[in-house]
C-alpha cells in the first residue's frame, strides 16, 4: 500500500504495509541510517525523530500515523550538520560509543524548541527517554544549556 511521506522536506511515496514502522522505512526503504535500531519497544531512545515537532519513538510509531505529516530526522536537522546541539555535541565531547547520540539530540531538539531556555529538570525530564549505555547524561546536560545559549536552535 503505498503511504505519502514527507521527510526532511522531501516529500516521498513508500509502498509499505500501513502497520510498518517509521524506523523501518527509514533505514530501509529510504538509507536514511542515521536513526538507530535499539530495543524496538519504545523505552531506548535510539530511534527518536520528530513527528509534527513532536519527538517520537520512530520504532513504535507505524507509518500510517505518520502519512501527511512532516517527519524529521537527524540527517534533516541541519543541512550542514551546523545545528547548534551538533556543534556542542561535538565541542563537549558527548559521545562515547555514539550509538544512542542521534536519539539524543533528536530529543534535545523538541525541547529546545518548547523550551529555548530549559532548567536542569526539564532537560531530565525531556531527555529521560534516552538511555546512554556510556553514561554521558552530564555531557548531554551541559551541550544542551550550551547549544540553549547559542541563540536559535
Amino acid at each position: 500500500m503505498a503511504t505519502q511521506l514527507t521527510i526532511n522536506g522531501r516529500s516521498t511515496t513508500v509502498d509499505a504495509p500501513p502497520d510498518t514502522p517509521l524506523l523501518w522505512v527509514l533505514r530501509d526503504v529510504l538509507n536514511l541510517h542515521g536513526t538507530k535500531y535499539g530495543c524496538g519497544i519504545g523505552q531506548c531512545g535510539a530511534c527518536t525523530v520528530h513527528l509534527a515537532g513532536q519527538a517520537v519513538r520512530s520504532c513504535l510509531t507505524p507509518i500510517s500515523a505518520a502519512a501527511n505529516q512532516k517527519i524529521t530526522t537527524i540527517e534533516g536537522l541541519s543541512p550542514n550538520g551546523q545545528h547548534p546541539l551538533q556543534v556542542a555535541w561535538q565541542q563537549i565531547d558527548v559521545p562515547q560509543c555514539g550509538y544512542c547520540q542521534a536519539g539524543q539530540i533528536m530529543s534535545a531538539a523538541a525541547l529546545l524548541a518548547k523550551h529555548p531556555k530549559p532548567t536542569d529538570d526539564q532537560i531530565d525530564s525531556a531527555m529521560n527517554g534516552n538511555l546512554c549505555r556510556c553514561g554521558t547524561y552530564l555531557r548531554v546536560r551541559q551541550a544542551i544549556h550550551q547549544a540553549a545559549g547559542q541563540g536559535k536552535v
